[in-house]
């Protein structure tokens, strides 16, 4: 063979493989027929104590409304976008005709709901997608409500009616990089300067930034030496905002890295309610109710999902649903599930009478979070190999599950809340460490 026929076949060849390999994926459907993947959504199974009866009439139109929305235009789509780490854009006007931007923030537009109907509606989306309902947290449950508690009259008027209706997107800028759980020592400054402020600083795994029409963001003023709030707008003169990537979970989220450089705040932009880092607590006291209901939709869509497949998957000439373990596994996701929503209806009645205090919000967000771990892994389990994979739900669940246990305080910040309540003794920082600070 000739060096020339040699160079040709080795031409024929590398078309060959390229052809190969690069040939499309067999759609699942057809890949794997005995199981229904995740674009057709389960019905809901998982309701076992009808707690549809603890819910009023609006509650339940809340539910229905926002389950019937995600489960046809949010499901058939969502695995593509994941996968991508891609925002489905095209969906933000279908989610803010659900009406439930604005939670319970009445007037300028906003829906006014009770904070049970609110923390329904975040479940239902999160039981379809928990990327979806990190959109609407942050947007809703941290922003607007901010602008809603800690903002001006104006602030309300100007910003709240087009943030209700998802014709712009708000953001919540804390956590920093040197500072997440410790967020109150963050070090973001505001120099007061005539006419307004100057922002210098960074912050991290923000939400919604890279898109973000309002950004609220918290700084140290330097003058008083404690955490003010402001609104800074999109395309402000010394704002970048740039998406992190390589994220296993929340892959849809636009979490960014925000510099901050001589951005210009006028006066009118100071939140004039946030004066200290204990502001915040204003906020997060909601939020805190609300991410506590993110894992319990998670739960519901993967209990959902894992009965289906139980009852359609045949192995040893039997549905899986008829063997002894998985049954005991499945009972047990079931029960856990029974329990979160106890614990986080419990806990929205304790807000609406006033008795909620931040050891009880935590203690919800803690435990129902540890106790979705349990439920997703014996998800994971009852799936075998389809739990390794995007296509039948369990797979990406388990992975947007595990930024959720992990913000608006981890688990264990979580519990030390909690144990600081109960006991009256704060043990956030090692004593060596309170011991040095006190020198």
């Amino acid at each position: 063979m000739t060096v020339l026929s040699s160079l040709r076949q080795d031409e024929v060849d590398k078309s060959a493989r390229s052809s190969y390999f690069n040939l499309p994926a067999l759609d699942v459907s057809l890949a794997f027929p005995q199981a229904t993947p995740v674009s057709q959504f389960p019905p809901c199974a998982s309701d076992y104590y009808q707690f549809d009866d603890l819910l009023t009439s609006e509650e339940r139109v809340v539910r229905m409304k926002v389950r019937e929305c995600m489960e046809k235009e949010i499901a058939p789509i969502m695995t593509k976008y994941w996968e991508k780490a891609e925002f489905p854009f095209h969906v933000v006007p279908k989610l803010g005709a659900l009406r439930i931007s604005g939670g319970t923030i009445k007037g300028y537009g906003c829906p006014g709901l009770s904070i049970t109907a609110a923390a329904i509606g975040l479940a239902e989306v999160a039981r379809v997608d928990a990327s979806c309902s990190t959109f609407i947290l942050v947007h809703s449950c941290l922003a607007m409500l901010t602008i809603a508690l800690c903002g001006s009259e104006a602030h309300k008027q100007k910003y709240l009616p087009s943030l209700a209706q998802l014709t712009s997107i708000g953001c919540w800028a804390l956590t920093e990089p040197d500072y997440g759980s410790d967020a109150s020592a963050l070090r973001t400054t505001a120099i007061k300067v005539e006419g307004g402020w100057i922002l210098e600083g960074q912050k991290r795994w923000i939400g919604n930034s890279t898109f973000a029409d309002v950004l609220v963001i918290f700084a140290r003023n330097t003058t008083t030496n404690q955490i003010n709030g402001y609104i800074v707008k999109k395309n402000a003169p010394g704002l970048t905002c740039t998406k992190i990537e390589n994220k296993i979970g929340l892959r849809m989220v636009q979490n960014g890295d925000i510099l901050l450089k001589k951005v210009f705040v006028p006066d009118e932009d100071r939140l004039p309610g946030v004066n200290s880092f204990k502001d915040t607590s204003k906020v997060l006291a909601v939020s805190r109710v609300m991410v506590s209901w993110q894992p319990i939709g998670i739960s519901m869509g993967v209990y959902d999902m894992c009965h289906r497949y139980l009852m359609e998957r045949k192995q040893f000439g039997a549905p899986l649903a008829a063997f002894q373990l998985n049954q005991q596994k499945l009972v047990q996701m079931l029960g856990n599930v029974q329990a979160m929503t106890l614990v986080g209806w419990r806990l929205c009645k304790l807000y609406e009478k006033g008795t909620m205090t931040p050891g009880k919000a935590s203690l919800a967000k803690a435990w129902i979070s540890s106790k979705a771990r349990e439920t997703l892994s014996l998800g994971r389990e009852l799936l075998g190999g389809n739990g390794t994979v995007t296509d039948f739900l369990v797979a990406k669940a388990f992975c947007d599950l595990e930024p959720i246990y992990t913000y608006e305080g981890t688990y264990d910040i979580n519990t030390l809340v909690t144990g600081r309540e109960i006991t009256g003794i704060a043990s956030f920082k090692p004593a060596l460490s309170a011991q040095r600070s006190r020198l």
